[in-house]
């Protein structure tokens, strides 16, 4: 007697399954998280109390507890079953398990990071006390991060997902922090520099902001140098890396080097003609601006070159973006501009006022105007089809649809404003008062619209003459059906014919036998998929500007040329005579 074999369970597949791993890996994210913060609240009360785990917060103790002695042992019995389940190949395979390494990973190194660079610049000045949270939550944090990453780099359940994203996720957060960190640090050194010593704070020596600004750059650069390096981001060739190249790199360093050199140009210009306020407020931005511009500049000169290495759309696309961040600084200029020229002929009395916002217009648009002029090179635009790089199509598209939104826009603003003053008590000052602003905006989003369309008309009929022409040979077309009207529609095979050649189309019905019906044949009638099929190829050979086409009954197929036509022609489309007698 043989034994049955033992029942199993089937493996879950297609939407089931994803629906399994996705809470799966919400859970054990869930899971981590609330153990994390049980384990870094005990260890903190640790710290501060050194033998009384108790200090009056009851509660507070009671919440770690639990989220350490239900959450831990949870999330590593979750886990635990994950884990095994990774010997499958299509478990690793899964999107949810890259999803999930990637989340984890991002997380637990951002706040490992930011508690560390906290922990470390605790120690300077009198914040000494503040060490024990961040200590607990570098300690716990980073603990997490390593056994992540662990997994992530495991020889046999590594997943194969998202590679690119952890390491992208890793490097973007290392370069805004240590970007931002050394910004800030030169921001002071130059306050300190240009405004002198009693302009910084009076509780602190002016070099403890700078320390700890410095302390933060050098652990995002750290950070960044780790997984751009380190972990291999630069030599991933995937589209994500180059959107972060150019989002980050090329867009908001462009940006920032953008800004400040505006900010730059505003305060000289202002220290030269419009000195209303003191000296002092006058230089207040200046340190900031050569700081985020130095840096900006710096970063953005990297990711250019690095840009270079890589695809031709890569490389151009660094090319638009530059030029859509300068060109977006040169247009908010000539707004500016306008609605200062406006306000100087509404209200000639305020000039101190009217004066800075034209020396601002005047800033951006002296800053933002050459930038665009050596990324965008209006004089070499493409003169032949061959010519047009890829993506540009798309960035003329793309600015003429903002520049249109922002107008129309405007648009409506203004007709608000004018409502508004032709229906209230006109109190609040005069009309080219209240439109000025949006009218500005209004003159700058026209103008880049209508340069942006122009170039995309231009760039559309260079690709329409490279596009090969098709001759017009055949002008008109006399189509004889002799199909029964159920089995081929005539009109059918008559509009097919004008859409295959433009010509114009007469269509008569074959009636043989006085009328009384269509000749029978031993062959059967084609569909009319197969009628146009074989009247198209017997169409291609022929060069008369007038044909006579007799198909049916049956497999006939007769292609005449002729030199002359009879019948109504209809242009483009059929038209049914009377019966054609024999």
């Amino acid at each position: 007697m043989s034994a049955s074999a033992a029942p199993t369970s089937p493996v879950p597949t297609g939407g089931l399954a994803t629906l399994r791993r996705l809470i799966l890996y919400v859970l054990l994210f869930a899971l981590v998280v609330i153990a994390a913060s049980g384990v870094s609240g005990l260890l903190e009360r640790l710290f501060r109390t050194a033998t009384t785990l108790v200090s009056g917060d009851v509660t507070g103790l009671a919440l770690s507890l639990a989220f350490t002695l239900i959450g831990g042992p949870l999330a590593l019995l979750l886990w635990w079953f994950v884990w095994r389940r990774l010997d499958d190949e299509a478990e690793r395979r899964a999107p949810g398990w890259g999803l999930y390494l990637t989340g984890i990973y991002a997380v637990s190194l951002i706040i490992a990071t930011t508690s560390l660079l906290d922990l470390a610049t605790s120690f300077i000045g009198g914040q000494v006390s503040q060490w024990p949270s961040p200590l607990a939550n570098a300690i716990v944090w980073a603990a997490i991060w390593w056994w992540h990453r662990w997994m992530w780099k495991h020889p046999r359940k590594a997943s194969r997902h998202l590679e690119d994203v952890r390491a992208v996720v890793g490097s973007v957060f290392g370069l805004l922090l240590g970007a931002g960190g050394l910004i800030a640090a030169l921001s002071v050194l130059l306050d300190v520099a240009i405004r002198g010593f009693t302009a910084t704070t009076v509780f602190e020596p002016w070099w403890f902001e700078v320390l700890r600004s410095l302390i933060w750059a050098a652990g995002g650069a750290v950070v960044w140098w780790w997984h751009w390096f380190r972990e291999g981001g630069q030599r991933f060739q995937t589209g994500l890396v180059d959107v972060t190249i150019i989002g980050v790199g090329i867009f908001l360093a462009g940006i920032a080097a953008v800004g400040g050199l505006g900010v730059i140009l505003f305060v000289l210009l202002r220290l030269a003609f419009d000195r209303s306020d003191p000296l002092n407020d006058l230089l207040e931005p200046l340190a900031p601006a050569i700081a985020s511009a130095a840096i900006g500049a710096l970063v953005w000169r990297y990711h250019r070159s690095t840009s270079v290495h890589r695809s031709t759309r890569t490389r151009r696309a660094s090319l638009l973006v530059t030029s859509a961040v300068a060109l977006a600084a040169a247009a908010s200029g000539i707004g500016v501009v306008v609605n200062a020229l406006l306000a100087a002929a509404v209200s000639p009395l305020a000039g101190g006022t009217t004066r800075t916002l034209l020396l601002g217009g005047i800033s951006s648009l002296v800053v933002g105007a050459p930038v665009w002029w050596l990324a965008w090179k209006p004089l070499h635009q493409p003169r032949s089809a061959d010519d047009i790089p890829p993506g540009r199509r798309l960035y003329l598209v793309a600015f003429f649809g903002v520049s249109a939104m922002v107008a129309l826009i405007t648009l409506l603003v203004i007709g608000y404003r004018l409502f508004e003053f032709l229906l209230g008590e006109v109190t609040g000052g005069s009309v080219l008062d209240r439109i000025r602003a949006p009218l500005g905006l209004l003159v700058a989003a026209g103008l880049v619209a209508g340069y942006h369309f122009a170039l995309w008309r231009h760039d559309r009929a260079l690709l329409a003459a490279a596009a090969p022409a098709r001759p017009r040979v055949i002008e008109r077309v006399t189509l004889v059906s002799g199909y029964p009207p159920a089995v081929v529609d005539a009109e059918a095979v008559a509009r097919g014919i004008a859409d295959a050649t433009g010509a114009k189309v007469t269509t008569w019905l074959r009636a043989d036998d006085g009328g009384a019906g269509l000749p029978s044949s031993s062959v059967p009638s084609p569909v009319v998929a197969d009628v146009m099929r074989q009247i198209a190829v017997a169409l291609e050979a022929t060069a008369a500007q007038q044909v006579l086409v007799i198909a049916g009954p049956g497999a006939r197929l007769e292609v005449i040329p002729v030199a002359a036509a009879g019948g109504a022609a209809v242009a483009g489309g059929p038209a049914t005579g009377r019966a054609l007698r024999p």
